[in-house]
């Protein structure tokens, strides 16, 4: 059986100290991310974003997907996108614990999604403790919300516009506050 390497060791969910032997592939999947994303973020239309994009994420995005710049991400392969997807200006993900967005969503400006955390502890709190993020069809995420790891949004459902969401959101609901919490249920 082949040894998983680290990014698979991440998007599986393992807990990896930054004194890690392998820890180093990181910083340089960083800085190729980081050369692609200032082109990202000068492109000069959206189907140049696309296309970058595509080259971030190591899949060509499908042409009914929209960003509008500026975006951030410290790694990208690990983003999943849908069809007729539209992610807003200046939205930052950090997807080394893995970002899956399904078809038909809506990301307002400024949300922040993050599939990475540490632990509080103070002896291990230099690990990274990934989890990934499911983003169900049909959800629309509002400006300046923020989704922590391992949240799954279910289909249809809303988050309102500064929404911290730190637990799974039910299919067809909107929910708002920090915490979010669900305020209705959609028909």
């Amino acid at each position: 059986m082949k040894a998983m390497n680290i990014f698979e060791r991440l998007t599986s969910g393992e807990e990896i100290p930054m004194n890690d032997p392998d820890y180093a592939q990181i910083g340089v999947g960083v800085n190729k991310t980081i050369v692609l994303s200032t082109k990202l973020n000068a492109s000069k239309n959206v189907d140049e974003i696309r296309t970058v994009l595509s080259e971030i994420i190591g899949v060509e995005v499908d042409k009914t997907t929209t960003l509008f710049t500026p975006f951030y991400t410290n790694y990208g392969k690990n983003i999943s996108l849908g069809k007729n997807v539209f992610i807003n200006h200046a939205c930052s993900f950090l997807d080394l614990g893995g970002i899956t967005i399904e078809d038909d969503v809506m990301i307002g400006p400024r949300v922040s999604i993050t599939s990475e955390n540490h632990p509080t502890d103070i002896k291990t709190r230099k690990s990274m403790r990934p989890s990934s993020v499911f983003i169900k069809k049909n959800v629309w995420i509002g400006a300046s919300a923020t989704i922590l790891p391992g949240v799954t949004i279910g289909e249809n459902s809303v988050v309102a516009a500064g929404a911290l969401v730190n637990k799974d959101v039910p299919p067809n609901t909107v929910v708002a506050g920090v915490p979010a919490k669900v305020l209705k249920t959609i028909k």
